[in-house]
């Protein structure tokens, strides 16, 4: 097979991926739409900035099926369309429409569940390797749950970086800043004996001689970071103790919807034939 057939078979894979489930592509369809409109609406404002933001949540809106032809593992349709959400909310909300600044609660939101979906995602990588008869690999409950949670945090830790990455190459300001009003620091200590030096009630903030309107000391980032991390904390914890109970005590029904899974041999190839038969393709996911 030439590269361009094989090209050619990707692509034909990652349409048919998108197309496989009904409620998935119905989900997929209604946020592409919402993403192009507000493509050209940035476009008439001359928002070049939020054009890019839009063009690449359509790219990462097709991420999960380009994950999954190429590592041939099926996403259930309940992870899938919370991904396609959480790119929605977290782009086209919470960037252009500045969600994270009108809802003070929207980036711990995002954050908890991104912790929550990373560690059902690396529970389902040690899933597969257990699968794998190829692979003499088993773990037992409480190791599986360890490493989800560290994978989940893992994921947080490295966005953590690629936001102050852009922040200081790019001056995004993607680690938001915040107002406090006390500051505890060994740095303006005279004596220079690492002492702490308190300044309390902070109501006023100047740079350059001019005084800002802000009531209190601008925090650049720092708080922010360690909140999200927080909150994927929390969110990684919650599923990593769930995941534990079920695996040691009950079934995995729970995580059914959540987990991703192996895909069958030849799976692209069947659903083809089976579209050409007329054979409703959501009931052979499975």
């Amino acid at each position: 097979m030439t590269k361009k057939e094989k090209r050619e078979k990707f692509v034909k894979a990652v349409r048919t991926e998108l197309k496989e489930n009904r409620k998935t592509f119905l989900v997929y369809s209604i946020l592409r739409v919402l993403v192009i409109l507000m493509m050209v609406l940035q476009l008439f404002n001359h928002n070049y900035e939020n054009v890019f933001v839009c063009i690449l949540t359509l790219i990462l809106m097709v991420v999960p099926s380009i994950l999954q032809v190429t590592f041939k593992v099926e996403f259930p349709s309940t992870l899938e369309i919370i991904i396609l959400l959480f790119i929605f909310s977290a782009e086209i909300l919470g960037e252009i429409q500045s969600f994270y600044l009108h809802f003070s609660y929207w980036d711990t939101i995002l954050h908890t569940l991104n912790g929550f979906v990373c560690a059902a995602l690396g529970m389902s990588l040690v899933e597969i390797l257990n699968k794998d008869k190829r692979i003499p690999f088993q773990m037992s409950p409480f190791f599986l749950a360890v490493v989800s949670f560290c994978f989940s945090m893992t994921i947080g830790v490295l966005w953590e970086f690629f936001e102050f990455f852009m922040d200081q190459v790019f001056l995004l300001d993607m680690q938001k800043d915040t107002v406090v009003n006390y500051i505890s620091t060994t740095y303006l200590d005279p004596t220079k004996q690492n002492l702490r030096v308190l300044i309390p009630e902070i109501q006023s903030l100047a740079v350059n001689g001019e005084t800002l309107a802000v009531k209190g000391y601008l925090d650049l980032g720092l708080i922010d970071t360690m909140e999200d991390l927080l909150v994927n904390f929390v969110g990684a914890f919650l599923f990593a103790i769930l995941q534990y109970i079920y695996g040691k005590h009950g079934d995995k029904k729970m995580f059914r919807n959540l987990v991703p899974f192996l895909q069958n041999e030849n799976k692209y190839d069947k659903l083809e034939e089976n579209r050409a038969d007329g054979i409703n393709t959501d009931e052979l996911i499975r």
